[in-house]
């Protein structure tokens, strides 16, 4: 039984339940109607207005929103309304003059991204926000705001992640990409979550490790800093996120049979010298006793020494909006059966432990 104590207030904190089934496995449930609702749905005009004009576009976010952020920084330059993700930190103490911003904020409540929607604003650029609060407190800075109808339950954000890149492919297609087939949205995210058995096997292999690393090139790399921050907060496992080549160059020497390496390798844009690395990086780690595991489109000949789990890929939507709603799924079902395997709450991420709920109050200063 779970002792809630003085410090869990309902109105503040996630549902706190037992055990398993965790509110996580809910909303992950949840995504196939809800993106589809979204990318077909959503009203973009306000926002679109916002963002055309001269000067550049900035994408900017934290955490999980900062994710987001670059992902929808990547469907806009492929649909030609070239765009650069900027933590959101970064793009308050250094904001780019005029053109725009787009920011995202799932509660419209982070302090580092309001501070570059007010320092956007006082250099003279134009100010968008999506955003799942529309009443929050950072849509006062905002000159438009693109809603999405459905908050997360759990803090280990799954919907939180995956709203904002639906609504970033609604924005695409006002901004000169092609538009969202209908169907294609849902149906994507259903067939990765129906891979749950496969991520269950994965986790069991990797759960024991003593750490992780998530590895990825092209638009997977957002997918493989998504993961490493979810299996951080879900299931406290440590774990860092590198470049495909960058790993290879340097980092192989402080790894060993004590870790475990998850390869996302979903964008379908890469070429064969790009796949041809990502063999190599299997046959290399698996020779000092890393125990590796994928997320593809594809299957990789016995290479995924703890197994592969599949990501269904498309021709229906672009190639980064492919990639990264194809990913989306299975990165959440392997964080959501670490968890389970580690015997952890996601929801809380770790705020039912005193010393953490008071780390993360000094973070927020509170």
């Amino acid at each position: 039984m779970t002792e809630r104590g003085g410090w869990y207030d309902p109105q503040v904190f996630p549902e706190l339940r037992d055990g398993p089934p965790w509110v996580m496995e809910e909303m992950i449930a949840s995504q196939p109607d809800l993106l589809e609702g979204i990318a077909s749905g959503a009203d973009t005009a306000a926002t679109a207005l916002t963002l055309r004009g001269k000067g550049p576009l900035e994408v900017v976010g934290c955490g999980t929103s900062e994710h987001a952020a670059m992902g929808i920084a990547a469907m806009l330059t492929e649909a030609g309304a070239p765009a650069s993700p900027r933590q959101a930190l970064e793009a308050a103490a250094d904001p780019a003059g005029g053109g725009a911003v787009l920011a995202v904020s799932h509660e419209a409540a982070t302090w580092a991204t309001g501070q570059a929607m007010m320092a956007a604003h006082s250099a003279g650029a134009g100010v968008a926000l999506i955003t799942a609060t529309p009443d929050g407190p950072l849509t006062a800075n905002a000159d438009a705001v693109l809603a999405t109808p459905a908050r997360d339950r759990s803090w280990c954000h799954t919907v939180g992640y995956t709203s904002p890149l639906a609504a970033g492919l609604a924005l695409t297609a006002r901004m000169g990409g092609p538009p969202v087939p209908g169907g294609a949205v849902a149906g994507l995210v259903s067939r990765g979550i129906a891979n749950r058995p496969q991520a269950a096997a994965a986790a069991a292999e990797l759960a024991g490790c003593s750490r992780l690393v998530t590895v990825a090139s092209g638009a997977d790399r957002v997918s493989a800093r998504e993961l490493a921050l979810k299996i951080e907060e879900a299931a406290h496992l440590p774990t860092v996120m590198r470049d495909l080549e960058t790993f290879l160059h340097g980092h192989l020497p402080a790894e060993g049979e004590s870790t475990g390496l998850v390869l996302i390798a979903c964008d379908r844009r890469p070429d064969e010298l790009i796949a041809g690395r990502a063999r190599t990086l299997l046959r290399a780690a698996a020779r000092v006793g890393i125990r590796c595991a994928v997320i593809s489109t594809q299957g990789w000949d016995g290479l995924a020494t703890a197994g592969e789990i599949p990501a269904p890929a498309t021709p229906d939507l672009p190639a980064a909006a492919a990639a990264l709603l194809g990913a989306a799924a299975p990165l959440q079902l392997l964080t959501l059966e670490l968890a389970l395997a580690r015997g952890t709450n996601p929801d809380l991420i770790r705020r039912e432990q005193t010393a953490y709920r008071e780390a993360a109050a000094i973070v927020e200063g509170s």
